[in-house]
């Protein structure tokens, strides 16, 4: 069913807070995962089961800090367990299917409820927004309307967004549909039947407009991201890909923050690079010389092959890497190209199985003929 939250005084994120304040209210869920504006100001995700902490919650801050699929997969993948709504952007649930196929996160107690993504900023870059002037929640909001979608005057989305051909939420339980409609007066939302009903809420008319303003930001952000992996995919070719990571350090932070890096025991935080002495002596005498910090290259080889089929694009990576080395970039660039040999789109659908961890007996000779 498709319901519209009013919006009163032009307060689009009192209505959202509002809406979830409800599903609390009505039980229909225990507790919300959902971004919260701490009292400095700065944007974390947390579970809220008091429906007047709700008054924090901001999940239209553009800002993201971290994929919260992560806590959702924590919040959701034992038993005993709660009923939690997650309050999650498109390349959030994307990430949480994943994860879902990877049995490190549940969808049988969890009600997800997308929020389509008008673009974010990185950490730092909001802060620094914060602290000149303020964000200007009403006119990114306002973008929402037409799909013109553009960063606050003298600042830049994250790389991610940039590129994101998948902004808008699909396959969610309840979505916030903010493409295309007016949000100083009103939220579409949509939501099962019955939820609807125990909300108290009447149906409203589609007016068909989400879709047309979805196309219109899919096809510019398309654009864009074929020149960037048509750039990237030139500098691979010129560099190969240990110039383009020449700068790494090996400090791991592209994979602690991966929401589909997952194992519990790494392998990359076991000694088994922590090399003796004499070896390094060994591989300088050999070579002349000898990169360190060593194994830089196993260590980005060994994650593109375990994560590029699932690499939903959130680009957390590249926000991350001191060194600001383009990895979600190189990650999506290569991934686009085999998820097509498998005919795979991580996130599409939670019943499609993963080529990962599945064994076909003729899969090599599709493989061979691609």
């Amino acid at each position: 069913m498709r319901i519209i939250i009013p919006v009163e005084s032009g307060d689009a994120l009192a209505a959202v807070r509002g809406f979830l304040k409800r599903l609390l209210e009505a039980e229909v869920v225990e507790a919300v995962l959902v971004p919260m504006e701490t009292p400095a100001g700065t944007i974390t995700p947390a579970l809220v089961a008091d429906p007047d902490l709700l008054d924090a919650a901001n999940p239209l801050a553009p800002v993201m800090g971290l994929n919260a699929a992560r806590v959702a997969g924590h919040v959701s993948i034992r038993e005993p367990r709660g009923r939690i709504g997650a309050v999650l952007r498109s390349c959030e649930l994307r990430a949480l299917v994943e994860l879902v196929k990877l049995q490190q996160a549940s969808l049988e107690d969890l009600v997800t409820i997308g929020v389509d993504c008008l673009g974010t900023y990185d950490v730092a870059v909001y802060n620094a927004m914060r602290a000149d002037g303020g964000v200007d929640l009403a006119a990114y909001l306002a973008t929402a309307r037409s799909g013109e979608l553009a960063p606050q005057e003298g600042y830049a989305f994250r790389d991610g967004c940039q590129m994101c051909e998948k902004p808008h939420v699909e396959g969610a339980d309840v979505t916030l549909e903010l493409f295309g409609a007016d949000l100083s007066a009103g939220i579409p939302v949509t939501l099962p039947d019955e939820m609807a009903e125990k909300l108290g809420l009447s149906p409203a008319e589609e007016d068909g407009r989400r879709a047309e303003v979805v196309e219109k930001v899919v096809a510019a952000r398309t654009q864009v991201r074929d020149a960037r992996f048509a750039e990237m995919r030139q500098r691979l070719d010129q560099e190969g890909i240990e110039g383009v990571f020449a700068a790494c350090v090996r400090c791991h932070n592209c994979m602690t923050v991966c929401p589909i890096c997952y194992c519990k025991t790494c392998l990359f935080k076991s000694p088994v690079f922590d090399h003796e002495p004499m070896q390094y002596m060994n591989w300088a005498r050999r070579k002349g010389a000898t990169r360190l910090p060593a194994d830089t290259m196993l260590f980005h080889l060994t994650r593109l092959n375990h994560m590029v089929l699932s690499c939903v694009g959130c680009g957390m990576c590249t926000s991350d890497c001191p060194a600001e080395l383009p990895v979600g970039l190189v990650f999506r660039a290569i991934g686009q190209q085999v998820q097509a040999v498998f005919d795979y789109v991580p996130g599409r659908d939670v019943e499609e199985p993963l080529p990962l961890v599945t064994f076909r007996e003729d899969e090599w000779m599709e493989v061979g003929e691609e």
